[in-house]
């Protein structure tokens, strides 16, 4: 007898359920989107951890707060290695990149 999956309630397991299990595409564009929202959220948090605002960083970093504004959006597809280094620089941080193996879907139910 083919065994049943167990109910759940945890909402996030279900939206993932049913529209991300067993669609490696759309896994993939999932996991670009939290890559992106994560940078943005370490720009934001290192750039209020120095107590600047978007204008001050932006002009240690030699561009306009617009551009900080961009950067620290989580929709912003466009982040360039030599930008984030720009920013780690004027930090006094740096960047560190590293390769981990892909994850299988996050959320199995």
């Amino acid at each position: 007898m083919p065994r049943k999956k167990p109910k759940t309630t945890d909402a996030i397991a279900i939206i993932h359920r049913r529209h991300y299990a067993h669609r490696p595409e759309r896994e993939t564009s999932l996991q670009e989107e939290r890559a992106n929202a994560e940078i943005a959220r370490k720009i934001y948090d290192l750039r209020k951890a120095a107590g600047l605002s978007q204008r001050a960083l932006a002009h240690l970093v030699g561009t306009t707060a617009s551009v900080i504004c961009r950067l620290e959006d989580a929709d912003y597809e466009g982040h360039s290695l030599a930008m984030l280094q720009r920013i780690a620089a004027a930090l006094n941080k740096r960047v560190e990149i590293r390769f981990v193996p892909r994850q299988a879907a996050l959320h199995t139910a």
